[in-house]
């Protein structure tokens, strides 16, 4: 590939990121507020006295929102993330194959063919 590819590639998943990490999650916070205060609160007389307006309860429902959500993705990194990459690790045939491949070298199992094969597979992901 040549760099204009490999930039223009670049660009690309930059948009992508950008918009599903940061777009797209401020629009779903402000799509949760509208919806939750026109069934939630417009639809209710103890609610609306509460909440004046729509302002004072987005302040609110942020300043709840927010550290639920670190704690809850606090929670989700120390336990739930590491159970998520073990799982990887066991769907990924290509890393299975080189750790066995290189366990065979090391214990005198692998043929020749097989590191070769390898070692082919090494470069050209090296490649991409």
């Amino acid at each position: 590939m040549n760099f204009s590819t490999n930039w223009i590639r670049g660009r690309m998943l930059d948009g992508r990121v950008g918009s599903t990490v940061y777009i797209i999650f401020v629009l779903t916070i402000v799509n949760v507020i509208l919806i939750s205060y026109r069934f939630l609160i417009e639809s209710n007389q103890t609610f609306t006295e509460l909440f004046v307006n729509l302002w004072i309860y987005a302040v609110i429902f942020l300043i709840l929102y927010v550290p639920v959500s670190i704690l809850i993705g606090r929670w989700h990194v120390d336990t739930q993330l590491k159970v998520e990459n073990v799982l990887k690790v066991y769907e990924e045939p290509i890393p299975a194959k080189m750790f066995r491949i290189i366990l065979d070298i090391q214990t005198g199992i692998a043929t020749k063919s097989e590191i070769e094969k390898i070692r082919k597979m090494i470069v050209e992901i090296e490649k991409t």
